[in-house]
């Protein structure tokens, strides 16, 4: 009980701040003319937490942290994509985020793999922790911790869909998702200094 307690609040502490990825499946359900049509979004972020969790608990991750150039490359690369991620969320106008947001299928799934691959918190924060917090556990343990961080991942994506589609019942002029764009924006702009600055 006490792995499956301690996945849970771990898991839910480190996806719970918003970023990109939860930003982008929380506009997909606020975008799609239906919820479900937001689900490619959802699984494929739920899919890549998985496979991160998974590698994490394996010790896999523990790669990235034994070869300084690949850390440097992931940090880059990450903070690249963040300072695109917060121009395209700044520059959208209301009307855009009311019409013209509610990607194809295929879009939102190649959108999600990079909003989750290409973070660098993912990578170096989210999986170090899980994987570290793995060791102490063993056995049945370890596997009920896994399963845990895995499910709360899921429930959480899921539910920003609902979220989102909630959202739109409320917002018919698309303004609280274009406010919400400009604070997300800010804050995914916050983080990519945040990740310069331990660059340099």
């Amino acid at each position: 009980m006490q792995a499956v307690i301690h996945g849970f609040f771990l898991a839910f502490g480190l996806i719970l701040p918003l970023g990109v990825q939860n930003v982008f499946v929380f506009s997909q359900g606020a975008t799609q003319p239906s919820k479900f049509r937001a689900l490619p979004a959802v699984l494929t972020a739920a899919i890549c937490d998985t496979l991160l969790i998974l590698l994490a608990v394996f010790g896999l991750s523990m790669i990235v942290y034994q070869f300084e150039w690949l850390r440097i490359t992931l940090l880059i690369g990450g903070i690249v994509f963040l300072v695109y991620m917060g121009k395209v969320l700044w520059t959208s106008s209301a009307t855009a985020v009311k019409q013209d947001e509610a990607l194809p299928a295929k879009k939102q799934i190649l959108f999600a793999l990079s909003v989750s691959l290409l973070n660098p918190h993912a990578i170096l924060d989210t999986v170090g922790v899980i994987g570290t917090s793995a060791l102490n556990y063993i056995g049945t343990d370890k596997i009920l911790f896994t399963a845990t961080c895995i499910i709360v991942s899921w429930l959480w994506f899921v539910g920003l869909m609902i979220a989102g589609a909630t959202l739109k019942k409320f917002d018919t002029s698309g303004k609280v998702m274009y406010i919400f764009n400009k604070c997300s924006a800010i804050f995914i702009w916050c983080t990519a200094i945040y990740l310069l600055i331990g660059l340099l």
